[in-house]
């Protein structure tokens, strides 16, 4: 082999070494090997929220199932829909005033079916002593809920209202929660975006800067997604991460809205893992096109495992979220784990103080 030839090959054979070395997996799993600043809350459990004073998280069992909440104080978990008949739910968060916000379907005919068609958005009382009341709107994946005022966003796609969408198409709203003699209902429903498939398919995640930013996900197709933000007085879009070979879906937020949490594919291998299915979560400030991307959790480092469904306390100093596993569809969950985002680990305990909120 010549010189010339030897000087072209090296830098082919050491990014070849790194890509393999990058992609060697450890042995065993994340959640019987956690760092420090890690530790597990449930044994089982999805999607989790916190209250808006930080001292519970409601969380779901399994899609289509119970939803719980938990105290991080007696660490007593109480189950919140298990008085009254339905048909499983999808999601459960805390609205400002304590009160929950449910999405689930009024008939569960199939896993497909029911969560692209039927979900619908439902209010129960804080004390979880009566049934839900619907709110008689149809709802796509996830809502955004301000930590504020009784104010939502949502998105819908034809899947739910074909009369009003064309194909391909989905729409982002934002509206109010009041309660009419004591029964909540949406009211000042507005359009605030819509986008057509293979472009984007929209969905609602955070506002930001006392509701006047909206933060949502563009997913685009061959499973990518970019973290987005629209300003509901102006309408004016901001790209914050959007990079055409990977998958950004954008999740909790700080509580003062300079930072978000994010699902990425980013490290996780070559192009036929840049997918919802390998993901680890990452922070990312909230600025335009910010290269301030920082991975938290390590999850993808173990074969088959993701972490997912992050969420920041009110504090913002904490995280929940879930183990999952990749082979499984999006928001399933095998427990609830809490991350210290603040210095110091929970091994580092002071007298008289506990390790945990």
């Amino acid at each position: 082999m010549d010189q010339k030839t030897k000087f072209l090959l090296i830098p082919l054979l050491l990014s070849f070494s790194c890509l393999c070395a990058a992609q060697v997996k450890k042995e065993g799993s994340p959640e019987k090997n956690l760092p420090a600043n890690i530790v597990q809350l449930t044994g089982f459990g999805e999607r989790a929220a916190w209250s808006p004073d930080g001292k519970r998280i409601a969380f779901m069992a399994k899609s289509f199932k119970d939803a719980f909440e938990i105290d991080l104080n007696t660490r007593l978990t109480r189950l919140l829909t298990g008085h009254f008949m339905h048909e499983g739910f999808l999601r459960v968060q805390y609205l400002p005033n304590g009160d929950f916000f449910l999405i689930g379907a009024r008939k569960f005919t199939d896993i497909r079916t029911t969560r692209s068609r039927d979900q619908e958005m439902w209010v129960m009382k804080g004390d979880a002593k009566t049934p839900p009341v619907a709110l008689n709107h149809k709802i796509s994946e996830g809502v955004a809920i301000s930590g504020k005022n009784m104010k939502i966003a949502w998105s819908n796609t034809r899947g739910q209202y074909p009369d009003l969408l064309a194909e391909g198409e989905s729409v982002i709203y934002t509206a109010n929660i009041e309660y009419q003699a004591g029964v909540p209902t949406l009211t000042n429903i507005k359009e605030v975006i819509r986008a057509k498939r293979p472009d984007c398919t929209l969905e609602a995640q955070d506002f930001r800067h006392n509701d006047t930013e909206l933060i949502y996900t563009c997913y685009r197709e061959v499973e990518k997604a970019d973290v987005m933000g629209i300003d509901l007085n102006t309408g004016k879009i901001t790209t914050y991460r959007k990079l055409v070979d990977e998958y950004n879906e954008v999740e909790g937020i700080s509580p003062d809205g300079e930072w978000t949490l994010v699902e990425s594919s980013r490290e996780q291998g070559g192009p036929e893992r840049q997918t919802s299915k390998y993901i680890d979560i990452w922070k990312l400030k909230l600025e335009a096109n910010t290269r301030d991307f920082v991975r938290l959790t390590r999850w993808g480092d173990y074969d088959g495992y993701k972490a997912s469904n992050p969420v920041v306390s009110p504090d913002g100093k904490w995280m929940a979220f879930q183990s999952a596993r990749s082979i499984d569809p999006a928001g399933v969950g095998y427990g609830i784990f809490l991350m210290k985002l603040t210095k110091g680990s929970f091994t580092q305990r002071r007298k008289g103080s506990r390790s945990v909120p």
